[in-house]
């Protein structure tokens, strides 16, 4: 079972300018929480426990203000600063001393993931001892996405933004891999942006057959808030969902407790921590 997990939340975010030049990207608001909560719920959801969150130099203040180190949650959550974007895979050079030799999940900080069999595709995801494994959900544009073409869950090709294809299965911002992960990713070469590329590092994988897929889903979403735009379409739909059915996406402290990572001592404090606001009201009903 996979024990660690890398939340990338890096990047310079100038599509969202001028509001990432004083607030890092995942700390802006998706409805009532800040975005990096999101993806460390997915993490939590997957009981992984052990996180490394990946931020820009500088930027490592403003995230332990929000979360210091984890106790709260009943989690051990460190930080490494990134002094500039060198492309995803090199999270797993730079977190080579927190992996180890164990096998590690990675999400992307902007990506955004709901659906009720959620926490069933976690589950197969991190039984994973050997090769890799990504997360694939059907979308209506692929050509603005890294593509899947699958067969039962073997994924026998991969193509990023493709002009033409019959695959309509978009890679998602979360990956599950193997112990060799960070060795895999020190031999990749730049590309022609000059980053080292995901979709490299999950061909090394499928060239030896050992990539697999599982899936989102049929009434599941996937968002990647990569712009203002898709910022709102998201916070709008957590919006939905959380007035329409009374219970918030993505309350870490809620997670933790059904976990049985924390006791209601645990929730207290978080009700003092975060002030008087919707998000502490809404953890008092966990004490009732």
């Amino acid at each position: 079972m996979i024990k660690k997990g890398i939340i990338l939340a890096g990047g310079m975010g100038t599509r969202m300018s001028p509001l990432t030049k004083a607030v890092n990207k995942q700390l802006l608001p998706i409805y009532d929480k800040p975005l990096i909560f999101y993806p460390l719920s997915i993490l939590m959801l997957a009981k992984i426990r052990d996180v490394l969150i990946i931020v820009n130099k500088g930027q490592l203040d403003q995230y332990k203000k929000l979360i210091p180190n984890g106790k709260k949650l009943g989690m051990k959550i460190n930080y490494i600063e990134q002094d500039k974007p060198r492309g995803l895979p090199d999270a797993f050079i730079l977190g080579k001393n927190f992996i180890k030799n164990d096998n590690v999940a990675m999400i992307l900080g902007d990506n955004f993931f709901y659906g009720q069999s959620l926490s069933k595709t976690l589950f197969n995801c991190v039984k994973i001892k050997k090769g890799a494994k990504v997360v694939l959900h059907k979308v209506s544009n692929p050509e603005k996405f890294g593509v899947a073409t699958v067969k039962g869950k073997k994924i026998i090709s991969l193509k990023e933004k493709p002009k033409k294809t019959k695959s309509n299965l978009a890679v998602t911002g979360l990956y599950f891999f193997d112990n060799k992960v960070t060795k895999y990713a020190k031999k990749l070469k730049p590309s022609k942006r000059n980053e080292l590329e995901i979709v490299d590092l999950l061909n090394k994988y499928r060239k030896t057959s050992q990539l697999s897929a599982e899936f989102i889903g049929r009434g599941g979403a996937w968002l990647d808030t990569g712009s203002i735009e898709d910022f709102y379409k998201t916070s709008n739909f957590v919006s939905a969902i959380e007035n329409l059915q009374g219970f918030k996406i993505a309350c870490l402290e809620e997670i933790s407790l059904n976990n049985n990572w924390i006791n209601k001592n645990k929730i207290h404090e978080s009700i003092k921590f975060y002030g008087n606001c919707d998000y502490s009201r809404y953890l008092k009903k966990l004490l009732s």
